[in-house]
């Protein structure tokens, strides 16, 4: 019984990382890079507007640094529940 109540607390925090991870990418590329861009207009960055600037490049950067994140947090997590490589 405490193994099933172990890999649900393992797959629940997976989840939860997943979703995160989700929610923060989906800011950057579609908030950002979409919804906010006129409000970013103003801000410059490498020459030209921060919303242009989400929509082309930030939210590729965004997702690079989650998945290194997710990684790391998942190793992490592997090693709390004993399930590492």
């Amino acid at each position: 019984m405490a193994d099933k109540s172990s890999n649900n607390a393992y797959w629940a925090a997976n989840i939860r990382l997943i979703t995160i991870s989700l929610v923060i990418w989906f800011i950057a590329s579609f908030g950002f890079g979409i919804l906010l861009r006129p409000m970013l207009s103003g801000i410059g960055v490498g020459g030209t507007d921060l919303g242009f600037w989400f929509a082309q490049q930030g939210s590729i950067l965004v997702f690079l640094v989650l998945i290194f994140v997710y990684a790391a947090r998942m190793n992490k997590l592997d090693r709390e529940h004993g399930v590492e490589e």
